[in-house]
């Protein structure tokens, strides 16, 4: 009689083991699809962006970033449709988390920035205008970065965090210091330098979403 009970313990605790690592493979696979979609919507995005803005020469085209959220839960809720909802987890909570607060801090400056750049470009000269403008892809660039730190302290990746750090400063000291225009201007010609000149941040753009969303959300999803 004891035997059994034993062996009945043994065969719950199995049971139970089994259960957490299958739901431990499910929050992995739903974070990581989530992860994986957005930095291919975000990819696909800034270089759609980036293609146009260096074709027409018009900064209208920046507007479409504020469609991005809204592309990629239609493609998340279309890819879900009929599956049960994975179990939250700690993890999955901590990056969906970062990343919504990433979004919301750059979209929220670049409005701002815009909006404070449009004023200011009426109301002062040219000369004042020039030194009070703010620039916001380089905070833009530094958040990015801060995102993807945090997600690999998170994921507790550490090519991810020494990418994010390098990337988030490495790209605000590289357009504070005005690189890319420095580069063109020396190595370009005038008619390739506009066009170049707006491609630019959505390949940058591009990359990160890469490096902090793609390839984390591939990661995830090979764990199950």
């Amino acid at each position: 009689m004891e035997e059994n009970m034993n062996l009945t313990a043994e065969r719950s605790l199995e049971i139970i083991t089994k259960q957490i690592a299958q739901s431990r493979k499910d929050v992995s696979k739903d974070v990581g699809q989530s992860l994986y979609i957005a930095g291919l919507c975000t990819m696909g995005m800034a270089i759609l962006i980036g293609l146009c803005t260096s074709i027409t020469g018009n900064s209208v085209f920046y507007l479409l970033y504020f469609t991005l959220p809204f592309i990629i839960w239609g493609i998340t809720h279309y890819l879900r449709r009929g599956q049960a909802p994975a179990p939250s987890s700690f993890i999955g909570t901590m990056v969906s988390k970062t990343w919504i607060t990433f979004g919301i801090f750059a979209l929220s400056f670049f409005i701002f920035a815009n909006f404070y750049d449009m004023f200011m470009a009426r109301m002062e000269s040219i000369e004042v205008y020039s030194r009070l403008v703010i620039r916001p892809f380089r905070t833009i660039l530094l958040l990015m970065g801060m995102a993807i730190t945090i997600t690999g302290y998170i994921l507790k990746s550490r090519w991810l965090v020494w990418c994010g750090i390098i990337g988030g400063l490495g790209g605000f000291f590289w357009e504070s210091f005005y690189v890319t225009d420095t580069l063109l201007a020396r190595f370009s010609s005038p008619t390739s330098y506009n066009h170049i000149q707006h491609l630019v941040p959505g390949i940058m753009i591009a990359v990160f979403a890469f490096v902090g969303l793609t390839l984390p959300g591939m990661m995830l999803k090979k764990q199950q």
